[in-house]
């Protein structure tokens, strides 16, 4: 079934769908799911009710992801819809994507992406080594511009297949102790910048169940966030722990950059930057896969922050929510 938001019709399985699709899905939060779309977030197993239109009624889990045109503005989403037969039992979870689904998810990106990276890089330095003297200061600079965006996307290739996996490779979940993971993420974080002042504070003891290589994957991304954010801190401080309220939640504190909340919803999107590149450099799909792996276990994520001031990302991780591998 393919929604399109922002054109005059669609055609799905079940009849035309209006341009607007949040005033067609009836949801608990009717207010996030229009931010959700204005902002072309995925949608992730969102349970609606369809109104207005031949599927009437209808009751279920909305997935989708969303469209760019060739010139990459944002042209509607394309998902499917589960719907709720009314048989008895629990609700269905979100399923991670089908081996065959991500076989050729993996394809596409390891070869069809990487093949035209690869001939825009290798005539690059052709013309750098050839022609590279016959060219001014200016020219050349144009060349290496071209070498680092074909880096970058190579990078952005490498980060999008690790996300993949995360949907799709077994859970493996024991008791994991979270604080001895802390303390080696922190470890190598120090290690990478020894001339930096930072104090990581870790709370002992904290305890969870779930799969140790995806939580360490975690763990490396949330305490790498609040280390990269504090860079421009002139006493940065790191503070990882159990959340004062909820059980089985936990948070990692920084006193870095931060950020508006008005923006809060993006920070977990793919790609989704609320600083400059330049200024915070990275691949832009860490707290992307942070909410992916969240998600695994059966919890929830979510920040807090205000500029200037630092920020605060909280997880949750139930004990016994994991889901099968």
């Amino acid at each position: 079934m393919q929604l399109l938001q922002g054109a005059p019709s669609a055609r799905s399985d079940s009849g035309t769908l209006p341009a607007a699709l949040w005033e067609r899905c009836a949801t608990d939060d009717p207010a996030a799911l229009r931010a959700c779309l204005d902002a072309a977030q995925p949608i992730e197993a969102l349970p609606v009710r369809f109104a207005g239109l031949a599927a009437e009624g209808r009751a279920g889990l909305l997935d989708g992801r969303a469209l760019r045109d060739a010139d990459g503005r944002f042209a509607g989403y394309h998902g499917t819809f589960r719907e709720d037969t009314g048989a008895a039992g629990p609700a269905p979870a979100p399923k991670p994507p089908s081996a065959p689904d991500s076989d050729f998810f993996t394809h596409a990106i390891s070869h069809d992406l990487r093949a035209p990276i690869r001939v825009i890089e290798g005539f690059t330095k052709i013309i750098k080594e050839d022609y590279g003297p016959l060219l001014d200061r200016v020219g050349n600079d144009h060349l290496e511009r071209v070498l680092g965006a074909a880096t970058r996307l190579n990078g952005m290739i490498d980060a999008l297949l690790a996300l993949s996996k995360l949907s799709s490779q077994p859970l493996a979940p024991q008791s994991v102790n979270l604080s001895q993971l802390a303390g080696c993420v922190a470890d190598d974080l120090r290690r990478s910048a020894p001339t930096r002042e930072v104090e990581i504070a870790i709370e002992p003891g904290l305890q969870a169940l779930g799969d140790p290589a995806m939580l360490r994957t975690l763990i490396d991304g949330l305490l790498g966030n609040a280390w990269k954010y504090t860079a421009k801190t002139a006493q940065g401080r790191i503070d990882f722990g159990r959340h004062a309220q909820l059980p089985d939640t936990f948070t990692v504190q920084d006193n870095g950059a931060g950020f508006d909340m008005r923006f809060a919803d993006r920070l977990f999107g793919v790609f989704q930057r609320l600083h400059s590149a330049s200024d915070y450099p990275g691949a832009g799909v860490g707290l992307a896969a942070a909410r992916r792996i969240v998600g695994r276990h059966g919890g929830t994520v979510w920040a807090e922050g205000e500029v200037n001031r630092g920020a605060r990302f909280h997880f949750s991780l139930p004990r016994g929510g994991t889901a099968p591998g």
